[in-house]
């Protein structure tokens, strides 16, 4: 029988030269935005499933819910200018 080690080895062997480059970093940055918020939903939606949701967990949900809207829609629209080259004519 062969070692799970060996394995890991192989699976690992080339994490140390395998790094984001300086584009996917900059997109990571762009997004963080939207990823905080994503992050502020899910903490409300659990916080509402731990007991019976009253009337502060649905304000709370609906304003993270709102807020994730937002950095959707301000992502896309400056993903969507900034793709375009030149202009139109």
């Amino acid at each position: 029988m062969s070692s799970i080690v060996t394995v890991q080895d192989v699976v690992t062997a080339f994490a140390d030269w395998i790094e984001p480059t300086d584009a996917e970093l900059d997109t990571i940055e762009q997004e963080m935005p939207l990823i905080l918020a994503d992050v502020d939903l899910i903490d409300a939606q659990i916080i509402a499933l731990d007991h019976t949701p009253n009337e502060l967990d649905t304000r709370r949900t609906r304003r993270a819910l709102a807020r994730v809207l937002t950095e959707r829609a301000t992502l896309a629209n400056r993903t969507a200018t900034a793709s375009l080259p030149g202009g139109a004519a």
